[in-house]
């Protein structure tokens, strides 16, 4: 059976997804929301991207993260799951979450046919 992945960026003070099968906290990643020159932008932009990803903590994050997705998705296709949803959550799902979801989401491109990468808050608390 195939197993249809979404990954989705989300804010944690608009809560947590309900339909999240795995939910990671990103928020311990530097904030580019205190950033005066990044602060306006999201993790869909490259200055915002650059500044999550080329990171130490955010490496050693990510060195354990992707493992463990790639152990627990051919577990969950293997129980017979159709449908996964990993939630990738920082405080207002602009910035930090955005970021991670695209890089897990082109990770998991690599091996799994159906992967959706969305940002359910990244248009929140714009004025």
């Amino acid at each position: 059976n195939q197993l249809v992945v979404e990954v989705q960026s989300f804010g944690f003070k608009y809560g947590v997804p309900l339909e999240s099968s795995i939910v990671m906290d990103v928020r311990f990643l530097p904030n580019p929301f205190f950033m005066p020159e990044l602060k306006d932008g999201s993790g869909l932009d490259d200055a915002v991207r650059d500044y999550v990803l080329d990171n130490v903590v955010t490496a050693q994050f990510i060195d354990h993260f992707f493992p463990l997705l790639d152990m627990l998705l051919p577990a969950h296709r293997q129980e017979g799951k159709s449908y996964l949803t990993i939630s990738i959550g920082c405080t207002g799902g602009r910035h930090r979450s955005v970021a991670i979801a695209e890089a897990t989401g082109m990770h998991l491109q690599e091996t799994w046919p159906s992967v959706r990468i969305i940002h359910r808050d990244i248009e929140k608390g714009l004025k």
